[in-house]
């Protein structure tokens, strides 16, 4: 049988507590099977915003393969201090997934804490504002000047850029009934090295949509899209199995990060739109 385990995190180093007392190991960050591994959260570094707040990036790491993997927001998938639902997900993507959300803390605020509890562990990773850990995730990035991509979703609304990116709604849907959902994005059209600036020929802006937050399943149609640099928007089709209240979340990656990956992470924004869904599809409709 296996023994629970608490794993915390310090400055760069993820450790295995077996049970109350006992050795460390490192916790290996390999994909090492399909299914029935964990997911951890990670801290990616921090940022200042323009107006004297700071924003904690976080990511994750589900070491499975192929197997999704869900931890409702609440005593499993809290962030502490303050309200424990802060903005993370609940549904998490085989694989590394970088800058998937990021905290937003007070002017004199120092430290976060994503705790995730999941395979009989618990992962408690804090975020900080050490200055060794400063990202380049609006000032642009190093010798380049990159900067990600400015994003909306909706096309009078205000715009973001980053891994705390845009949050908008919340919009209504009904189970089972595809709802169309919007962003627009621009860009600089840099990549690393580059020199261009966008405008015609500039590599588009990349959108792939997840659920972030919600009870159901979320089917879009299609999941990724194509956006000019120059500016423009892209339309998917989103279908949600179950009632309630959900988070989407859109990615907007420019030329250099188009894998979604990046330690400086310039190089895309996050854009989050709250959904009531609602009810069954009326009797006679498809």
């Amino acid at each position: 049988m296996r023994r629970p385990c608490t794993v915390v995190a310090g400055v760069g180093t993820v450790l295995v507590l077996a049970g109350a007392a006992g050795p460390t190991a490192q916790l290996p960050q390999r994909l090492a099977g399909r299914s029935g591994l964990s997911v951890t959260p990670v801290f990616e570094g921090w940022y200042l915003n323009p107006d004297g707040t700071a924003s904690l990036s976080f990511g994750y790491y589900n070491r499975n393969s192929e197997e999704v993997i869900e931890v409702p927001v609440g005593a499993d998938n809290f962030i502490t201090p303050g309200p424990e639902n802060q903005g993370q997900p609940m549904h998490f993507q085989p694989g590394r997934h970088w800058g998937v959300f990021a905290v937003k803390v007070p002017a004199g605020s120092s430290e976060v804490t994503w705790t995730l509890r999941n395979r009989d562990e618990t992962f408690a990773i804090p975020g900080h504002r050490r200055r060794n850990w400063v990202i380049d995730a609006l000032e642009g990035e190093a010798g380049s000047g990159n900067t990600p991509p400015q994003v909306k979703l909706d096309a009078s609304g205000p715009e973001g850029a980053g891994p705390l990116g845009i949050a908008a709604g919340p919009k209504t849907a009904q189970v089972n009934a595809p709802v169309e959902l919007m962003v627009w994005a621009r860009d600089d059209g840099r990549s690393s090295g580059s020199v261009a600036s966008g405008g015609r020929g500039a590599v588009p802006v990349a959108i792939t949509w997840f659920k972030h937050q919600g009870p159901g399943v979320v089917t879009f149609t299609p999941p990724t899209a194509r956006i000019p640099a120059a500016g423009g928007s892209a339309t998917t089709s989103a279908t949600f199995s179950a009632a309630g209240e959900y988070i989407v979340r859109v990615r907007a990656n420019d030329a250099s990060g188009v894998s979604g990956a990046g330690h400086a992470q310039c190089c895309w924004t996050n854009g989050f739109l709250k959904m009531n869904v609602s009810g069954s599809v009326p009797a006679g409709r498809n």
